[in-house]
């Protein structure tokens, strides 16, 4: 089990304080999800949507990049 989930409303990562989804995450997303990239997808546009609310202040490119760039 991860300690490294979203702290809600500052989107920064329960176990190391980064960013959510921090490196460790990413890893640990990419061998959850290994045969089951859109469902990946899915969970982290779900998860886009919410960051939305609690980082109006960021741009939509950065958090696109963040949640979802990295999973080519």
């Amino acid at each position: 089990m991860t300690t490294h989930h979203p702290i809600a409303a500052a989107w920064t990562c329960g176990g190391c304080g980064a960013e959510w989804p921090c490196q460790t995450r990413r890893r640990e997303l990419l061998a959850e999800y290994h045969r089951a990239p859109v469902s990946l997808a899915l969970y982290l546009a779900a998860q886009l949507v919410d960051a939305t609310q609690d980082l109006a202040h960021v741009p939509a490119g950065h958090l696109h990049r963040r949640f979802l760039g990295w999973t080519r």
